[in-house]
């Protein structure tokens, strides 16, 4: 099963569910099905190496993540 990233358009909870392909999403807040499908943002670690970047919109590692879906690989 896939994992989307999903916003309800109905309490503006933003959250990830793994889902079948027959199967019909819902927010874990408020039980509406009206979400938007989120873009996700892909990541990657390069062997030897620390956490790096993806956008340079991402703030510095020691503020922390930006987001639950933040664009900075874990540490």
């Amino acid at each position: 099963m896939p994992l989307f990233e999903y916003s309800c358009t109905q309490c503006d909870s933003e959250f990830e569910l793994l889902v079948a392909v027959r199967e019909t999403p819902e927010c874990p807040q408020c039980g509406s099905q009206k979400l938007d499908k989120l873009m996700s943002v892909a990541s990657g670690r390069v062997a030897n190496a620390s956490a790096l970047p993806i956008s340079p919109g991402c703030p510095p590692p020691e503020a922390g993540p930006c987001s639950p879906n933040c664009c900075r690989l874990p540490q």
